[in-house]
C-alpha cells in the first residue's frame, strides 16, 4: 500500500488525527454521519433512523459534529420550530474516508470472528480478561 506524502511529525496533524479518531470511535457519531449521507434531515428523522440514541446524546453528537465543521445546522423561523442538519463537504469527505472501514469490516467479518473464537480458547484469553478487569476497576 502506498503512503501519501504526509508530514507525520507535525503535532497539529497528529492532534487532529487523535481528536477525529476519538470522535468517530464513540457510539453514535458514525451512525449519525451514515444517516446524514442521505441528505438534509430534521432532528426527529435522524433520531428515528439512529436506533437507540437519546435526544440528549443526539444533541451532543450533532453539536460536536457542527463544532468540527462536519455538520451544518439550519433553523427555520416556523411554529413549531424546525431544525435541519446536513453533512458539510468536510463531513462528506470524512464519511467517504470511513467507508473503507465499513467495507473492510464486511469483507473480514468472518475472519475476525474466527480469530476471536480461536483466541478465546487459548491460555492468553485469561490474561486479557484480567487486564480488562484491572482497567475497569481503575476507571
Amino acid at each position: 500500500m502506498d503512503k501519501l506524502a504526509i508530514d507525520c511529525s507535525d503535532p497539529r496533524i497528529e492532534q487532529l488525527v487523535h481528536e477525529m479518531l476519538i470522535r468517530v470511535a464513540d457510539k453514535w457519531t458514525l451512525l449519525v454521519i451514515y444517516v446524514l449521507e442521505d441528505g438534509e434531515l430534521r432532528f426527529s428523522r435522524i433520531q428515528e433512523r439512529v436506533h437507540g440514541i437519546s435526544q440528549k446524546m443526539l444533541t451532543k453528537t450533532l453539536r460536536q459534529l457542527e463544532r468540527d465543521g462536519l455538520v451544518a445546522r439550519r433553523v427555520y423561523a416556523e411554529v413549531p420550530p424546525r431544525v435541519d442538519y446536513r453533512l458539510t463537504e468536510l463531513g462528506d469527505s470524512l464519511a467517504h474516508a470511513m467507508c473503507g472501514l465499513w467495507e473492510w469490516a464486511a469483507e473480514h467479518l468472518d475472519d475476525v470472528n474466527s480469530a476471536r473464537k480461536a483466541f478465546a480458547s487459548s491460555p492468553r484469553a485469561a490474561s486479557l480478561s484480567a487486564i480488562n478487569e484491572e482497567e475497569a476497576q481503575s476507571e
